[in-house]
C-alpha cells in the first residue's frame, strides 16, 4: 500500500514540478470524487507554494455514465453560456490547471456511440476557442493518474482486487520517479535535462522527413516535417516565462508533422482508449497528409467517428519517439491509458498540432499556422505505434539518410 508520505511527495511533485505554480497564481484541479484523500494533499502543497485560491472540479465516470443513459442526445449537447464564461474567468486570471485521472478503461464501450459523440463534438465546438489555452501553453497545466480497482483489474487480471490495485498504485508511483528514499524533484530535473538534450539533437539535424518501418505491425510511413520545426521535450515554458511538466511521466520528445507531406501506412502496436471505450489494432493507409482508408480489430466504428470529427482529424498534429526501452515499457504491461502507454511506445496525433513545435508558432493564428502547412483539428487524440523492431531514418532535406531508431530505441 502506497504510504501517506509517498502520497504527499506525488502531489508535491505535481505541484512544484508538474505545474511549478506560482506564488499568487489560482490552481484549478479536476478529479473524480474516489480521489478525494490526495486531492486535499495537493491542495495543501498548492497553498504551501503560495496559491492564491484552489478550486476543485469533481467528477465520477458512473454518474457521467448515468447522463449518457438518461438524457436526451439534445440535452446533452447543450453548453450553457455559464461554462464557457467560467473558463473565460479562469484563463483570465492566469490560473494553472491539473488534472488527476483515475477513470475506468472502457466504461463508455455499450453506451450509444453516436450519442456519446454528438455530445463530444457540441462541447468541443462550443469550447474550442477556450482549448488553446492549453495547447499554447498560456499557463501551466498537468495530466497525472491514480488508480483505480477497476483499472488495476484490467491491467492485473490474474491477481486479488485489492493486490492489482496496490500493485497498480506502486507501478504507477515508480514510473512517475516516485519513490522512497529518493528525491523526485532532483530525479526530473536529470530526466527533463536528458530529454532537452535528446531533442536538441534532433533539432541540430533539422531533418525534412523521418521513415518508420516495422515489420512486426507492417508499419511502412514516412512523415514529412514541417518547415522550422522544433523538436521539444523534457518540460514546457509558459506564456510568463515558467518552466513546467504537462504530462507526468514522460518519456518522449516530439514535433509538428506536415499537413501534406505524410505517406504510407501504420499500425497502432497498443490499444486506444477513446471516449470511454477500446480501439484494438488500429490501421490507417496515408496518402498527401490525409487518411485515405481504416480499419480496426475491435472498435472500428469507434475509429470511424473518430476520423470524421472534422476535417483535420484524418490529418496528423504530432509525432514522437519513446524509445523501446523506457521505463514504462520496461515494466511489460499494457495500462489502457494513453498517458502512460504513450510513454512506452512512439505515437502519432490525429488532429491539432501543439503550436510550440513551429518557431513563432504561439504567436500565429490558425490560419497562419494552416500556411506553415500545420494542421488544424478541435481534437488531438494520440495513438501508439512503436515497437521493437522499430527502424527510424532521418532524411535531410536532399536525400540523404541518417540512422535515429534501431531495434527500438535511439542510436544518435
Amino acid at each position: 500500500m502506497v504510504s501517506r508520505e509517498m502520497q504527499r511527495k506525488f502531489a508535491n511533485l505535481a505541484i512544484r514540478q508538474g505545474l511549478n505554480l506560482q506564488e499568487g497564481q489560482s490552481l484549478i484541479i479536476g478529479a473524480n470524487v474516489r480521489d478525494v484523500e490526495f486531492v486535499r494533499l495537493c491542495v495543501e502543497e498548492a497553498y504551501d507554494a503560495g496559491a492564491k485560491r484552489v478550486s476543485v472540479d469533481w467528477r465520477d465516470e458512473l454518474v457521467t455514465r448515468t447522463d449518457f443513459l438518461r438524457q436526451s442526445r439534445e440535452s446533452l449537447c447543450e453548453v450553457p453560456d455559464w461554462v464557457l464564461e467560467r473558463e473565460r474567468y479562469r484563463q483570465g486570471e492566469g490560473c494553472c490547471f491539473l488534472s488527476i485521472k483515475s477513470d475506468i478503461p472502457g466504461v463508455h464501450d455499450d453506451l450509444d456511440p453516436e450519442k456519446v459523440q454528438a455530445s463530444v463534438i457540441a462541447r468541443v465546438k462550443r469550447m474550442g476557442e477556450m482549448s488553446r489555452f492549453y495547447m499554447t501553453n498560456r499557463a501551466q497545466w498537468c495530466v497525472i493518474s491514480l488508480p483505480s480497482v477497476e483499472w488495476a483489474k484490467m491491467v492485473y487480471p490474474e491477481l486479488p482486487e485489492e493486490e492489482a490495485f496496490e500493485k497498480l498504485s506502486d507501478t504507477l508511483y515508480a514510473v512517475s520517479r516516485v519513490r522512497e528514499g529518493e528525491d523526485a524533484l532532483q530525479e526530473w530535473a536529470e530526466h527533463n535535462k536528458t530529454l532537452r538534450e535528446r531533442a536538441q539533437k534532433m533539432n541540430d539535424f533539422n531533418f525534412h522527413a523521418l521513415h518508420f518501418q516495422s515489420a512486426q505491425t507492417g508499419t511502412d510511413l514516412t512523415v514529412g516535417l514541417v518547415k522550422d520545426h522544433i523538436w521539444s521535450g523534457g518540460g514546457s515554458v509558459s506564456a510568463g516565462g515558467v518552466r513546467f511538466n504537462p504530462n507526468i511521466p514522460t518519456e518522449e520528445i516530439f514535433t509538428m508533422p506536415s499537413r501534406t507531406r505524410v505517406e504510407g501506412y501504420v499500425k497502432a502496436s497498443l490499444p486506444l482508449d477513446y471516449q470511454g471505450g477500446l480501439i484494438k489494432g488500429l490501421w490507417l493507409k496515408v496518402k498527401d497528409g490525409r487518411v485515405t482508408e481504416h480499419g480496426a480489430d475491435e472498435g472500428e466504428e469507434r475509429l470511424a467517428r473518430l476520423l470524421d470529427t472534422d476535417e483535420g482529424t484524418r490529418s496528423f498534429g504530432e509525432v514522437a519517439l519513446v524509445p523501446y526501452d523506457s521505463p514504462i515499457s520496461k515494466e511489460g504491461i499494457l495500462f489502457y491509458k494513453t498517458l502512460y502507454d504513450e510513454n512506452a511506445a512512439c505515437h502519432l496525433a490525429l488532429g491539432r498540432p501543439y503550436p510550440k513545435n513551429l518557431k513563432g508558432g504561439e504567436a500565429m493564428s490558425v490560419e497562419e499556422l494552416k500556411e506553415h502547412d500545420a494542421n488544424d483539428s478541435d481534437q488531438h487524440v494520440d495513438f501508439m505505434f512503436g515497437t521493437a523492431d522499430m527502424q527510424i531514418d532521418g532524411i535531410a532535406e536532399d536525400g540523404t539518410r541518417t540512422a535515429v531508431f534501431r531495434d527500438g530505441n535511439f542510436v544518435i
